[in-house]
């Protein structure tokens, strides 16, 4: 064990060997020692304490118990056999039951031996007995100072057929860390490990592993999760300064006439503050010389398109072309129709590309792209196909960017010899702490404010008892001129799931809603593409009152006249999803509406869901709500979140340590930008492996 490193691969560690090495390799990724040391225990057992048989009650989980195992036997029976042992505490007796390996059990038993016994109590027959117990020799117990916390790790089925299980598992790298811990190097900056009040790198590694106390434990993961919330926030940094401070890009130093006449003639409203405060953000970064990639934040209706329009039109004025990709051919479709509106007679050409797009109309869009007489192009993933080709691209705007995956971006990226600024816009608002490392490498904005006029949805919950009521409801604000959503979450009934499906839903609002008086629209995923456009078309004109759909409409259509959004089944949405959905509605000056129908028999999540959302509007606050109900790769989308594997940190319960290392990273990289000081190598180091181990840290490129 002498020559034992943290490198060391553990095939070569004493009692493991070939076959023991590829089952954690592949179980656990374990390969070398230190990533054994790195497999940290999920949780801790309070062996401190010794109870007596009598002393045991329903509310214990685990037992651990000092005394003799006086006589044990083997049970055979139709099942196989079993053992049956007999435990003496000085006080009482219970039995011991194992079910499995029982020739194995019966010939190590150590009976007449003082022992300690460990497991969960159960009652049968008004008394207590251990099925499965762990047993250990005093002696061996008090040799290894067994009487404090115990660490548990999570193994697999395949690992403990070998002996990997918890327990074993817990031997092996006890042996390991005792032979490696001279070795092992520390890697963060003195100033930092005394700001923030750190164990040293060492003493974590062994303690996380044999904490003497709750208290110490503690300690040593608090210092694990920095480390790995430091490196993370090092690697997004220096990627953000090489891609804005490092990477050249087109300075729009030129604020002309397309940008004046529309800001000073066109706009029909006065900006809101929040909106003056992003685009004096992006002017600063247009006029750098340096690459922009910035993240725009925004409730839906927080203008986040006017912005972009704005941007767009200063890359105009600079002799640039600009693109907005939007995820699908409905929103890129209403993008247009926005922008072609609020520009109306400007010298300004806005052309559409899409899948549909084809034949001569699409030539007429290439060629003329190509030659520069087309000024904005918008367009779904169409856009960076290999034919499109721009005169001069000095802007991409990508829309609801989480629906595109790194590769789709990095296509359109590559669109111009000099990379194009990058503005990023979503209106799926983002935890602050998840921004920081899904996003860290972008700088942020934020649209936190509603444009004037905009008044704030009322959102109320009701159960299927109060439908009568919320019919009624219904049939006022139709009356009042105004157009309804109902959104259903299956498009047919579900043998597995009570959901309200939306041909059943459909049927009953026909009945309740009769036509010619009332005209009702359905819209669905299965539906051809240009069946959904027409019923779309005929919401979006007034000529229908209701539109009973699935979430198909969470993104791609606004209708200000539409004021209410009935969401039926709300329990069965995500927050976010419930937040997307609501946001269909409020865009116009009158007031709206959200109802959330459920069952009155609701889970505890459910139930905060439904309380969030009438709550609040603001989308932050659920989002953060969301990330704690659900977990920060589930809120974003694992594949393309950019959220990081972590193994020791937690981006809820860290959030403090998050915010502390980003802002202590970013005071080693302002005094040290390479890395390149000698108390900074062994960091460096860390980094590197740090990032071979972790390709996805870096995703927006």
């Amino acid at each position: 064990m002498a020559e034992v490193l943290p490198s060391t691969p553990v095939e070569f560690l004493k009692g493991v060997g070939p076959k023991r090495s590829d089952a954690l390799v592949s179980e656990l990724g374990i390969k070398t020692c230190m990533d054994l040391i790195l497999h940290l225990p999920f949780r801790y057992e309070d062996r401190s304490e010794f109870h007596k048989i009598s002393g045991i009650h329903g509310e214990h989980t685990a037992v651990q118990m000092l005394g003799v195992i006086t006589q044990a036997k083997e049970v055979r029976g139709g099942r196989g056999s079993r053992v049956i042992a007999v435990f003496d505490d000085g006080e009482a007796t219970m039995e011991l039951q194992w079910f499995r390996g029982a020739q194995w059990i019966i010939r190590n038993l150590p009976v007449q031996k003082q022992v300690v016994v460990y497991g969960k109590p159960n009652l049968y027959k008004g008394k207590w007995n251990i099925a499965h117990p762990e047993v250990e020799l005093f002696s061996h117990f008090e040799i290894r100072k067994g009487n404090g916390l115990h660490p548990v790790y999570s193994s697999t089925e395949r690992l403990g057929r070998q002996g990997l299980h918890s327990q074993g598992l817990a031997k092996l790298i006890r042996n390991v860390i005792s032979a490696v811990q001279p070795a092992i190097t520390e890697t963060l900056p003195d100033r930092v490990i005394r700001e923030m009040k750190l164990m040293g790198r060492s003493e974590a590694l062994h303690t996380v592993h044999h904490p003497p106390s709750p208290q110490k434990a503690e300690q040593a993961q608090i210092r694990l999760r920095f480390e790995e919330l430091f490196l993370l926030q090092l690697t997004l940094l220096q990627h953000k300064n090489m891609v804005t401070k490092d990477l050249p890009g087109v300075r729009f130093a030129e604020v002309g006439e397309s940008f004046n006449t529309f800001y000073h003639e066109r706009l029909p409203f006065e900006l809101t503050d929040a909106q003056k405060r992003v685009l004096r953000e992006i002017r600063g970064d247009l006029n750098t010389g340096w690459h922009m990639n910035r993240l725009l934040q925004g409730d839906v209706g927080s203008g986040k398109t006017v912005v972009a329009l704005l941007t767009a039109l200063l890359a105009k004025d600079n002799g640039y072309q600009a693109s907005i990709m939007a995820p699908t051919e409905i929103l890129a479709q209403q993008h247009l129709e926005g922008l072609r509106e609020m520009l109306g007679p400007m010298d300004v050409r806005v052309e559409l590309l899409t899948g549909s797009v084809k034949g001569k109309a699409r030539k007429t869009v290439l060629a003329d792209l190509k030659t520069g007489h087309i000024d904005i192009l918008v367009g779904t993933h169409a856009l960076i196909e290999p034919t499109v080709v721009f005169a001069k691209l000095g802007l991409a705007v990508i829309d609801e960017q989480h629906r595109f995956g790194v590769a789709q971006r990095a296509k359109l990226w590559k669109k111009s010899k000099v990379a194009p600024h990058i503005l990023v816009m979503t209106a799926t608002p983002i935890p602050r702490t998840l921004a920081m490392t899904a996003y860290g490498d972008l700088d942020a904005s934020i649209l936190d404010e509603l444009p004037p006029g905009r008044k704030p949805i009322q959102t109320v919950h009701r159960t299927d008892s109060a439908r009568i009521g919320v019919f009624q409801f219904l049939e006022d604000q139709i009356a009042e001129g105004r157009q309804i959503y109902l959104v259903y979450p299956l498009i047919e009934e579900s043998a597995t799931l009570d959901h309200k499906d939306l041909m059943d839903g459909y049927e009953s609002i026909v009945r309740r809603f009769p036509p010619p008086k009332y005209q009702i629209g359905i819209v669905h995923g299965r539906m051809k593409p240009e069946d959904k456009t027409w019923e779309m078309d005929r919401f979006v004109k007034g000529q229908a009152n209701i539109l009973v759909a699935t979430t198909v409409i969470e993104v791609g259509v606004n209708v200000p006249n539409a004021s209410v959004m009935v969401i039926e089944s709300a329990e069965r949405f995500g927050l976010s999803q419930l937040h997307q959905l609501r946001g269909r509605v409020g865009r116009g000056a009158n007031q709206s509406y959200c109802v959330l129908m459920s069952s009155s028999d609701l889970g505890q999540d459910a139930r905060r869901r439904l309380e969030t959302m009438c709550r609040t509007n603001d989308g932050f606050e659920i989002a953060e709500v969301d990330m704690e109900l659900r977990g920060p790769g589930d809120v974003m989308g694992t594949q393309q979140s950019g959220v990081p594997d972590l193994k020791v940190a937690d981006l809820v319960r860290d959030r403090p340590l998050l915010s502390s290392a980003r802002y202590l990273a970013q005071e080693v990289l302002a005094d040290d930008p390479q890395l390149g000081r000698e108390e900074h190598i062994a960091l460096r180091e860390a980094l590197e492996t740090a990032l071979k181990a972790r390709s996805n840290w870096v995703r927006i490129s």
